[in-house]
Order: structure tokens, then C-alpha cells, then sequence
């Protein structure tokens, strides 16, 4: 409960941040996309398998991106059957602007925690996060 608190106050200040910087349509959801895009593109289904979502729901997502004007879907160089998500220069810009907005959040805990006992917790979130991943590996909810 504690880690959805700690995200949903993060989010509230990236998306705040993010509309008086020009961005007022940007949501949460949107981040499954922009967070895990870069300048070249990337495929839909890898997309999906970065954010963790489903190819479906990624879709939605990108639909919602494209009408925005944040990316354009292209076709792959690689594979003309394929399609590249590509950000524009407003997803260019949307990206750029909420790397520097969370790189400020944690500058301002870092500093109100302290180096080391900022890089602490970083450490054990980190692998508390790894640990929860790990629980069907482990065989955990097989009950």
C-alpha cells in the first residue's frame, strides 16, 4: 500500500508539472508508452513487454498517443510488414520534460534524505521490487 502511495504522489507531481510545462493531456497511462520510447522507435509488442502490459492495452494507449500528436506509428525498415512507434516532436519534448521533472524529484529526496541513506533506500526498493517479481518463480500463490 505504501509503494502505490509513494507512485500515486509521484504521479501527481510529474502530471502537474508536466501540464504547466505544456503538456496538459498527458496521463499516467500514457507512461506505459513514453517512459520506455526512444528517438529510432519501437515495435508495439516491445513496447509491451518493457512496460509489462498487454499487447492490447498498449494499443489503446498508442491510439490515445497518435490522436495527442506525441507519436506516429511507421513502417519498420527492417520488416515493411512492421510498425515503429516513433515520438514526434511533442513526445520528444514530453519525454525530455518528465526525465528532468523525476530527475528533480529525486535530487530533492536525495537531498532532504541525505547521499547515503537515499542511495540506501533506492537499494532496497530495488530489491523489494525484485523479490515481488520473483513470487511465482518461487512458487509463491500456489496454494
Amino acid at each position: 500500500m505504501l509503494a502505490g502511495q509513494l507512485m500515486r504522489a509521484l504521479q501527481d507531481e510529474l502530471f502537474e508539472t508536466l501540464a504547466e510545462q505544456g503538456h496538459p493531456d498527458v496521463r499516467p497511462r500514457h507512461g506505459t508508452v513514453l517512459a520506455f520510447l526512444d528517438g529510432k522507435g519501437v515495435r508495439a509488442t516491445d513496447l509491451a513487454a518493457r512496460s509489462g502490459q498487454h499487447k492490447q492495452i498498449v494499443g489503446t494507449i498508442l491510439d490515445e498517443l497518435v490522436k495527442l500528436g506525441y507519436v506516429t506509428r511507421e513502417p519498420d525498415p527492417a520488416d515493411r510488414r512492421a510498425k515503429l512507434v516513433v515520438p514526434t516532436e511533442r513526445g520528444i519534448d514530453e519525454i525530455a520534460k518528465a526525465r528532468a521533472i523525476l530527475a528533480a524529484i529525486e535530487e530533492r529526496h536525495e537531498r532532504n534524505l541525505g547521499a547515503e541513506r537515499y542511495a540506501g533506500f533506492k537499494e532496497i526498493l530495488h530489491q523489494v521490487t525484485r523479490d515481488q517479481r520473483a513470487w511465482r518463480q518461487a512458487g509463491a500463490g500456489t496454494d
